[in-house]
């Protein structure tokens, strides 16, 4: 990921969203000025406890909005391990690149990495499940596509053990996009799309990459 970005130490990095600050930590202690945010005060307060600095903070906001004051301000954008396409509107997800864009400099870097819909359909899953290392929990999960919107659901039943404790049920869904679909988008906002690998790998993206890493600049 650092040499995609391609960028000196103390070049700021916004992670967004960062969730619990892995990625964040990591690219602060390879000398980089990284703000994070995210919209859980939970997940913000496991990142806080991993350790800030002056070259890493962390905020609370929401992706289609982020602060004015950051304007022009980072020499690139993360968008790591499916953060993008849980907004009900789609019209949302077109307002947070374009969020993206106003916050990178010229020639700014976006580095994009999430599930490709191409290569998800191509070896669809519908069910599966797996236990803990520990024997304690077991987790299914039961998928559905719908190919018009472009949103996969997934429910979840988690099973605690042997325990009488009823399991856990949870619904959640993201609308997954093709490589093309949004390199489209990040044209229309700004940015052009110049490399596109098989997740955080070295293989060039192919219509069977299950993820997919895009490189894209601003104009």
């Amino acid at each position: 990921m650092i040499d995609l970005l391609g960028l000196p130490v103390g070049s700021r990095v916004l992670d967004v969203p960062c969730g619990q600050g892995r990625h964040a930590h990591l690219l602060a202690e390879a000398g980089f000025r990284i703000n994070g945010l995210d919209y859980s005060e939970h997940l913000l307060k496991v990142a806080r406890g991993r350790g800030t600095s002056a070259a890493l903070k962390y905020f609370r906001g929401d992706m289609r909005k982020l602060p004015s004051r950051w304007t022009g301000r980072f020499d690139a954008v993360i968008n790591l391990f499916t953060s993008f396409g849980f907004f009900s509107n789609p019209s949302d997800d077109v307002r947070v690149i374009a969020e993206f864009v106003r916050v990178l400099r010229p020639q700014g870097v976006l580095l994009w990495h999430g599930g490709s819909r191409d290569g998800i359909m191509a070896r669809f899953i519908a069910r599966d499940w797996w236990e803990t290392t520990d024997g304690a929990t077991t987790i299914a999960h039961r998928r559905s596509f719908d190919p018009l919107s472009g949103i996969l659901t997934i429910d979840s039943v988690i099973h605690r053990g042997k325990t009488r404790a009823p399991p856990i049920r949870r619904t959640h869904r993201i609308r997954l996009y093709t490589a093309s679909r949004l390199a489209e988008l990040c044209a229309g906002a700004g940015l052009i799309v110049e490399e596109a690998y098989d997740g955080f790998t070295c293989r060039p993206l192919s219509r069977k990459s299950s993820e997919m890493m895009l490189v894209a600049r601003k104009q």
